[in-house]
């Protein structure tokens, strides 16, 4: 039985650390039915892959529930999310306020230098239990929460290390409260450390709270985006019928606002000047300019009429226009770029395994050294030993939460992937945004990427006693069974001429070199030299005149009749207006820019030098071209492939880095790591330079992180009490904790301020 797999987005609540996301990955994958799992910290997310007929959501739940985290069935919409998220972040608003006002009258009342200063009722211990019980066990809550379910079945996470520190704190301070004589007589001052167990617990929720608050800065892209969706339509229906009506007479159209929700595919709809469009379609009656910004990045409005495309939640500048619906729901571009972006910020960079890796064992070995610093300090330690063991493990289980290291990566990759969104560049996972920064060598195709892909006949040349006129026509009527680009081109001149066309016989496409037909009996053969040579048709007296024309950077077409050659027709593409600036941009950051085309060596180099390209690959046939690259890649190099997207689907597949210029609403999303939906080459230097700035930001947030980890937890232990008699206090670990995690996420949205402008 084949597998009926499916793949989905599951909200994770609890998740807190690096540890917490190895914890959940591991129990989804091991669960009978489930083929792959990404978790990441960043969105509280995970894609989980998974056979439906072998695993129910039901058991994904279970799975998570195990683990002392909770896996959310019900699919909620963006906004849904984040208005939950919002009540969240009151309720720990809340809980830090209560956390630490009472922290601070505990603090007054029990720390040496500022006891005195206080009031009696401050100073009692029962009245600092009092006060510190809430906050422990409401407030401090979701680390029982977590820890529990984790201990019974042998895992540990970052909750249990400040379950495990607060805990001990609170039930010393508590047993000194009840039972102070015990404490005098094993030779120690009977004084409690509620104050540690409480303002621990408030600085780190405090930490949490600042976090999210940063966090919500990185996921600002997937907000705009479902912002800029149109609330309703103005759809056309016929009238209701009423009383009276003549019979056979047909019911008037009206304009009837609905949700957008309720479009369907055929519906007529009406936008007028101002106006968002609402789902995309095709335009029926009217014309107007549209700012399409909110998908291309470009600021400048374009121009459409009857027949052209046009897509949802663009803004429509000026004109009335009818357009009918071909895409709703999630089928329009702009839920397929809100889809593409949140796989993207959920998706896993290889350079995050380290982290992963790390944290699976981290938190098991901080227990570990907790312990080990305990009996260190309770054997060796000055008097009163079991207090200063007390204090300094408290102190390492605090200092050690691996929140930074989960962070660092994933709130990095929200940033750019939100980045490149906003701009117009999709990226399609966080491993192409990775790759991408190591890339030197780009290989652009030509036709519809170099250039406009819309070519034009520009010569028509007959070499024997056929007139222009009998040249075209015979050209057109072979090339309209064809769908290249050229076929289009001459087909286009024929109309335009208003010549009638023929009936070809036998019409058959050869790749890489032409057409072939038989008309009353004539055999017909148009393409390039490489079809004449094939078909021992000689040229040979004409070479003078097609390498002219191929000089031009035009493409010729040769025309034989009956292997004769009859005429030739040069067609011509343009270059795109951003193909020159796009790929001295590239050569700016040192990349090796490389053209890749079907066309003969002269029309290639023509082309080659009005764009600035030094290295050109012509007469590639289309199957080779996934053989060029992999040639390329052999001399060591890294290689990207920018195309359209459908016709070299195999080559942007064999690059390292496949990189399709999108086209209208048909953007080739699936055949490419990054889409390039402005159709603007200069943002392929903005693609690289965006993912270097990714990269940079990442590795800075991993140095910190490990770096915060592998320098404080010695502190913490008390590496430098017995040379300056320095401690590190449970309240200043859980202070550096807070800032290491705020730190990594206000770095990670540094690359805010990345621009991409379009016109330098």
């Amino acid at each position: 039985m084949p597998y009926k797999l499916t793949k989905r987005s599951f909200v994770i609540k609890g998740m807190h650390c690096a540890s917490c996301v190895r914890v959940t990955e591991r129990a989804l994958k091991k669960t009978p039915g489930v083929t792959d799992a990404v978790v990441n910290l960043a969105t509280q997310k995970a894609m989980v892959t998974y056979d439906e007929d072998n695993c129910t959501q039901e058991q994904l739940a279970n799975s998570i529930a195990k683990t002392g985290y909770t896996l959310e069935l019900e699919q909620k919409g963006e906004t849904v999310i984040q208005e939950e998220k919002k009540k969240e972040l009151q309720i720990l608003r809340n809980k830090v306020v209560i956390s630490l006002g009472l922290g601070f009258l505990i603090f007054w009342g029990s720390f040496p230098v500022l006891m005195e200063t206080a009031p009696a009722i401050l100073r009692n211990f029962f009245v600092q239990l009092l006060l510190a019980t809430p906050v422990q066990f409401w407030a401090g809550q979701e680390f029982y929460r977590a820890t529990i379910p984790a201990l019974k079945h042998r895992t540990a996470n970052m909750d249990t290390l400040v379950a495990l520190g607060t805990t001990v704190a609170y039930f010393y301070s508590a047993f000194v409260t009840f039972f102070p004589q015990v404490i005098m007589n094993l030779g120690m001052d009977p004084m409690p450390y509620f104050d540690v167990a409480v303002i621990v617990i408030g600085l780190i929720l405090l930490g949490r709270y600042f976090e999210a608050k940063a966090k919500a800065g990185t996921s600002q892209a997937i907000k705009k985006l479902i912002g800029l969706q149109a609330k309703t339509a103005r759809v056309l229906r016929q009238a209701p019928s009423f009383a009276g009506a003549s019979k056979g007479r047909q019911d008037k159209l009206i304009e009837v606002d609905i949700p957008i929700d309720q479009v369907q595919i055929g519906d007529i709809i009406r936008v007028r000047p101002g106006e968002k469009i609402p789902v995309d379609g095709i335009i029926t009656v009217g014309e107007s300019s549209i700012d399409e910004s909110m998908i291309t990045g470009e600021s400048i409005p374009i121009d459409k009429t009857k027949g052209d495309t046009v897509v949802g939640a663009t803004m429509n500048k000026s004109g009335t226009f009818t357009y009918k619906a071909t895409k709703v729901g999630n089928e329009t571009m702009l839920a397929q770029i809100i889809k593409l972006v949140e796989e993207a910020q959920g998706s896993k960079a290889p350079i995050q395994r380290l982290a992963d890796v790390v944290s699976s064992y981290f938190v098991p070995v901080v227990i570990m050294l907790a312990f080990l610093t305990f009996g260190v300090w309770y054997i060796f330690g000055p008097q009163p030993s079991f207090l200063f063991a007390m204090l300094n493990t408290v102190a390492v289980l605090i200092i050690a939460c691996p929140c930074a290291m989960g962070l660092a990566t994933p709130t990095a990759i929200m940033v750019g992937t939100g980045i490149g969104a906003e701009h117009g560049i999709l990226i399609k996972d966080a491993e192409s945004l990775e790759t991408a920064h190591k890339i030197n060598t780009i290989i652009f195709d030509k036709t519809g990427t170099l250039t406009k892909g819309k070519p034009e006949v520009t010569d028509i040349i007959s070499l024997n006693k056929t007139n222009k006129d009998e040249i075209l026509k015979l050209a057109a009527s072979i090339e309209k069974g064809s769908e290249h680009s050229l076929a289009e081109a001459i087909v286009k001149e024929a109309e335009k001429q208003k010549l009638v066309l023929n009936k070809v016989e036998g019409f058959k496409a050869i790749a890489g070199y032409g057409v072939e037909g038989l008309l009353e009996k004539n055999q017909l053969f148009l393409g390039n030299r490489r079809l004449m040579n094939k078909e021992n048709v000689s040229v040979a007296s004409y070479n003078s005149e097609i390498t002219r024309l191929e000089g031009g950077g035009k493409t010729v077409m040769m025309l034989a009749i009956n292997r004769k050659l009859a005429g030739l027709i040069a067609v011509a593409d343009t270059v795109k207006d951003s193909a020159k600036e796009g790929v001295a941009q590239l050569q700016k950051l040192g990349i090796e820019v490389v053209m890749i085309t079907g066309d003969n060596e002269k029309t290639a180099q023509a082309i080659a030098k009005q764009v600035g390209v030094n290295r050109v690959l012509a007469e590639v046939l289309p199957d080779q071209k996934e053989l060029e690259i992999r040639k390329i890649q052999k001399e060591g190099k890294k290689v990207a492939m920018v195309g359209d997207g459908i016709n070299d689907a195999p080559a942007l597949t064999a690059a390292d880095v496949g990189i399709a210029m999108g086209t209208g609403t048909d953007v080739a999303i699936e055949a490419a790591d990054i889409t390039l939906i402005n159709k603007d080459l200069k943002s392929v230097a903005s693609a690289i330079e965006l993912s270097k700035k990714t990269m940079r930001t990442i590795k800075l947030n991993l140095i910190w992180a490990f770096g915060y980890n592998i320098i404080l937890i010695p502190v913490a232990m008390g590496i430098l009490y017995p040379f300056f008699g320095i401690l590190l206090n449970p309240i200043l670990a859980s202070v550096a904790m807070a800032t290491s995690s705020i730190s990594v996420v206000s770095n990670s949205l540094l690359p805010k301020r990345f621009k991409i402008n379009y016109d330098n």
